[in-house]
């Protein structure tokens, strides 16, 4: 058997890791959590679908690697509640794994690096694009379970505005339909209003 086919099968049983790194929004309307592979799929799709929806140029293939690539850190670093008191230090040990994998024998994509700090660092318009649509896919799950994670977590209505604010001046028309979304999510009970 060839070499590089045993090594890139390596190398992609260690991505498949990411398949058991549960995160804390629930599918299906509370079914059961997801987990990072599944996020990062959805995430890809997500932004490829905004980036078809608005009228900016962006590079979906771009767009997509950096989805893709978003959450690989989380294999050997897990994944950081969005409302932990320890997020700005995660990207510390999701950068090392990171740094590990694309060093890994196996590995024939040259730039997992470069994009993994890109997105990271959100200044292009697509890693700006990927930042949004990263809090507003749990969000939307959070709408879609009743507020389940946030119930789960004692998650107030102000945490949630706080670490959703930038992306009013990222995109206002998603940040209309986020407040509007609180909002109905408060008067439904879902979320604490205070």
């Amino acid at each position: 058997m060839s070499e590089r086919i045993s090594n890139i099968s390596d190398f992609l049983l260690q991505l498949d890791a990411l398949k058991s790194i549960n995160r804390r929004s629930y599918i299906n309307g509370g079914e059961r959590v997801e987990n990072s592979a599944e996020h990062s799929w959805h995430l890809a799709m997500a932004c490829w679908a905004f980036a078809e929806l608005f009228p900016e140029d962006y590079d979906i293939s771009k767009l997509i690697k950096l989805a893709l690539l978003h959450d690989l850190g989380e294999i050997e670093a897990g994944d950081t509640f969005l409302y932990s008191t320890n997020r700005s230090d995660a990207h510390i040990e999701e950068r090392k794994c990171v740094e590990k994998i694309a060093l890994h024998p196996g590995n024939p994509i040259g730039n997992i690096i470069e994009l993994w700090e890109e997105q990271e660092a959100g200044k292009s318009k697509e890693a700006k694009l990927l930042k949004v649509i990263d809090r507003l896919l749990p969000f939307l799950h959070n709408i879609n379970s009743e507020g389940r994670s946030w119930q789960d977590n004692g998650i107030h209505k102000n945490q949630v505005l706080k670490m959703h604010q930038f992306i009013e001046e990222e995109n206002y028309e998603i940040y209309g339909w986020f407040i509007s979304k609180v909002e109905y999510a408060v008067e439904q009970g879902w979320l604490n209003g205070s």
